[in-house]
């Protein structure tokens, strides 16, 4: 088989998370967990292998020497495709188009199946070739990244309990991109250094209820939407981070003037460039603030009944240097109705800054170059979302979040919805970029 029927293969495997563990499909995870080990079985039988809460797989891959090991990240488990209208089925793998334009479509393509099996490939033609790493390699592969991340956590308590102080920690995040920062045309590589926290806040409202005939002048549900509207009206303020002022800075020199120098003289010109990027876009936006938005709602069980009890649940990103204390504080103050009860549903603080300079910020941005093209450049930002790579900051502050894939909007805009696609060429590239480093 070639590369790509493995990954086709393993693309059409429904492994499914889902919020309620018993609503997983367990046989999906075990069909996928023996193709693993039919498909790469010189993996399966020079690398330790263990079984981690569950489904998570942790592999071992002993190198010449006993100093900090290389520790690559991915997850199993892909978002649900319940109501996306999807051009081709999502888990039929469908290759659509010829040569350089040829795409696989299907759940999981980018995430995060294409960097899980693409690291596979890497790891087995390196076996093939008689290649004995440098260092440890570990490969810690999640199960339900996109629901609770239990797996993470407990392969990272595994690998604290012995000791395991990685080197440098990749997971999936950033990738080679056009546009993403004002005034750089070269594509960039982007590697998140740290990524926002997430939570969940509820915003609640209460009353006695009754019939629908006879509504109060304000009911639950009408102060719980003027909560919300309020909500929307008072965003989080407005700053940069460190690991933006990095990228700006980094990015200014791939740039012209005045950009230039707004983005090397940030402490100046901060104001100025924060407006800037709220105003660019969602992405952009999100980079210099925390965001709060309300993402489901829930009131009465009739339609002619009153609710006596109107929720709303807030999904809030956290900017580096917020805490949850702060988001509850501005929430507060935004909402200002003592009426409203705010609930920390779930939740965890920002992640650690990872530095960009040193050994292995250099060890990636060689591989980069030495793979993805010596025009690409390098850039530390701070990723948007949430991965596995936040159980791991206790091991070593060397966690970086990119996967080796050029990807265009359109491409990125398909994560999580209808249509994930990702081009032949372009996993092929990603499969070169682990190998090299796995030997680097």
């Amino acid at each position: 088989m070639t590369p790509v029927e493995r990954f086709r293969e393993l693309l059409s495997i429904p492994t499914v998370s889902r919020v309620d563990p018993a609503e997983v499909d367990d046989d999906a995870f075990e069909r996928f967990h023996a193709a693993l080990a039919r498909l790469y079985p010189l993996v399966h039988e020079r690398l330790e292998r263990e079984v981690v809460a569950g489904r998570s797989l942790l592999y071992r891959w002993r190198g010449d020497s006993p100093e900090a090991p290389l520790l690559l990240l991915a997850h199993q488990d892909v978002v649900p495709v319940d109501g996306q209208p999807w051009r081709h089925p999502p888990f039929a793998a469908e290759v659509v188009g010829e040569g350089p334009d040829a795409e696989i479509h299907a759940r999981g393509a980018i995430d995060d199946k294409g960097a899980l099996v693409a690291i596979l490939e890497a790891v087995e033609q390196a076996l093939a070739d008689g290649v004995t790493p440098r260092t440890d390699v570990w490969l810690a592969f999640g199960h339900d990244e996109e629901t609770h991340g239990t797996g993470a956590r407990a392969m990272a308590a595994v690998l604290a309990e012995r000791g395991v102080a990685p080197a440098l920690v990749l997971d999936e995040g950033g990738a080679v991109v056009e546009g993403a920062v004002p005034g750089v045309a070269a594509p960039t590589a982007m590697i998140g250094v740290a990524e926002r926290g997430v939570a969940t806040f509820d915003l609640v409202t209460r009353e006695a209820g009754g019939h629908a005939s006879t509504p109060p002048r304000l009911p639950a549900t009408a102060r719980l939407a003027r909560a919300i509207d309020r909500l929307r009206r008072r965003p989080f303020p407005r700053r940069l981070t460190a690991p933006v002022r990095a990228m700006l800075g980094t990015a200014a020199a791939h740039t012209g003037e005045p950009l230039a120098t707004l983005f090397r003289r940030t402490a100046v010109s901060a104001p100025l460039v924060t407006a800037a990027l709220a105003h660019l876009g969602p992405e952009t936006n999100a980079l210099v603030r925390t965001t709060a938005v309300v993402t489901r709602l829930e009131g009465s069980a009739g339609e002619n009944v009153l609710a006596t009890t109107a929720r709303a649940s807030v999904n809030v990103r956290l900017l580096t240097g917020e805490t949850l204390a702060d988001v509850s504080v501005h929430l507060r103050r935004a909402v200002a109705d003592p009426l409203v009860d705010i609930e920390l549903r779930q939740g965890n603080d920002p992640s650690p800054v990872s530095p960009w300079r040193g050994e292995a910020w250099r060890r990636l941005s060689r591989t980069v170059s030495a793979t993805l093209g010596d025009d690409v450049v390098p850039l530390p930002y701070l990723q948007l979302g949430a991965s596995d790579s936040r159980f791991y900051t206790g091991l070593t502050d060397a966690v970086y979040r990119f996967a080796p894939f050029h990807l265009t909007r359109a491409e990125r805009d398909a994560l999580h919805a209808p249509d994930e696609r990702i081009r032949v060429e372009v996993w092929l590239r990603g499969i070169r970029f682990y190998r090299a480093l796995l030997e680097s």
